[in-house]
C-alpha cells in the first residue's frame, strides 16, 4: 500500500453498505479495511493544518470536543442570551459538493499528490448516497447542474473532517461577519444565541443565502428561534440552564433497540458482546444528564 501510494498507483475500493434506523434512517458505507488505513493516515495528515484555522465552538470529530462538551457550551449561553436559533441543514452529507468542497481544502493544501489522493477518495464514495441528495436548482445552475459530484458516505473518517473542513467558512462567517455572540455547532446542527429575536431571525437569512453559495439548505421546518428559559433539544438531550434531561424519543429509541436485541440474539444472530458494549455506551451518556431514576429502571429490565 506505502508503495501503490508513493507510485500514485492507490485506487480505492469498493463500499459495503447498510442502514441504520437510529436515530433515523441512514445508509451507512463502510469502506475496505485497507482503505481506512489510508484515510486514518490522511486525517492525521491533514488535521493539524485545519485545526488551527478551526474555531472554538465546532465539536463533531475534533479532539478534545464531542457531544458533552457541545451540550455543555450550549448550555453556558443558554445562561447568558434570552434566545436561541435553533437549524441544521437539508440532507448535509448527501449534498456536499465536490467542487466546492475541493476549493476549500485547496487553500489550505498546496501538494498536488495530495490533493490527488483527496480528489479519488472523493470520487469512490461519489453516487453512494444520490438517492437520498435533495434535487434543488440554484441561482446561476443550468441543465447539467444536477451531474456536479456531491455526497461523502457516512462512515468514513474523512467524511466526518471533511464536513468540518467544509462548513469552516461558514463558523467564521457566523463569528466574524455575522458577530453572532454565542454559537454552537455539531456536525450540521447549529445553535445560534442572541439577545434580540429579530436579530435571529435576521442572521438566519444571511446564513441561509451564503449557504446557497456553497449548494446547502436549512431545514425550513426544523429552523426555530426559542426563548432559552424554556430550553432546547440538542444532541439526544433537553438542555436547560440549569439541568439536563434524557430526550424522551431517545428513551423511545433505546427501548425499541433493546427489543431488537432480544430478537436477534434468540436467533443467535448477533454477538452478546456488541449488546453489552451498546448497552454500556448508551447507559455512559445517560448518566451525563438527570436520569438515576430512568437509567436504574431500565436496568432492571435488561434481561436477555
Amino acid at each position: 500500500m506505502q508503495r501503490d501510494l508513493l507510485s500514485d498507483k492507490y485506487r480505492p475500493g469498493g463500499y459495503s453498505s447498510f442502514y441504520i434506523i437510529e436515530p433515523k434512517r441512514r445508509k451507512i458505507s463502510a469502506a475496505p479495511f485497507r482503505d481506512r488505513v489510508v484515510h486514518h493516515a490522511l486525517v492525521n495528515v491533514l488535521e493539524p493544518l485545519f485545526e488551527r484555522r478551526f474555531i472554538f465552538d465546532s465539536y463533531a470529530c475534533r479532539r478534545g470536543k464531542g457531544t458533552h462538551r457541545a451540550i455543555k457550551r450550549s448550555q453556558y449561553y443558554l445562561r447568558k442570551h434570552p434566545w436561541c436559533l435553533k437549524t441544521d441543514i437539508v440532507k448535509f452529507f448527501p449534498n456536499i459538493d465536490h467542487i466546492e468542497l475541493l476549493r476549500v481544502i485547496g487553500k489550505t493544501v498546496r501538494d498536488e499528490a495530495t490533493m490527488g489522493l483527496i480528489r479519488r477518495i472523493l470520487h469512490s464514495g461519489e453516487g453512494l448516497l444520490s438517492d437520498e441528495a435533495t434535487p434543488h436548482f440554484f441561482e446561476g445552475d443550468d441543465l447539467f447542474s444536477v451531474l456536479r459530484p456531491k455526497g461523502l458516505p457516512i462512515g468514513n473518517l474523512t467524511s466526518q473532517f471533511f464536513a468540518n473542513v467544509f462548513l469552516d467558512p461558514i463558523d467564521h462567517f457566523i463569528k466574524e461577519d455575522l458577530r453572532v455572540p454565542g454559537y454552537v455547532r455539531y456536525a450540521d446542527d447549529l445553535l445560534l444565541f442572541g439577545d434580540s429575536k429579530a436579530q435571529l431571525w435576521q442572521w438566519q437569512t444571511a446564513i441561509t443565502e451564503l449557504l446557497e453559495d456553497w449548494r446547502l439548505l436549512l431545514h425550513k421546518n426544523k429552523t426555530h428561534v426559542l426563548p432559552t428559559h424554556c430550553g432546547i433539544n440538542f444532541l439526544g438531550m433537553r438542555v436547560f440552564q440549569n439541568g439536563l434531561r434524557f430526550n424522551q424519543n431517545g428513551i423511545r429509541r433505546f427501548n425499541s433497540r433493546v427489543k431488537r436485541f432480544r430478537w436477534l440474539k434468540k436467533r443467535g444472530a448477533i454477538n452478546p458482546a456488541r449488546i453489552t458494549a451498546s448497552i454500556r455506551a448508551w447507559l455512559s451518556y445517560a448518566r451525563f444528564a438527570n436520569t438515576a431514576g430512568i437509567r436504574e429502571a431500565i436496568w432492571r429490565r435488561l434481561k436477555f
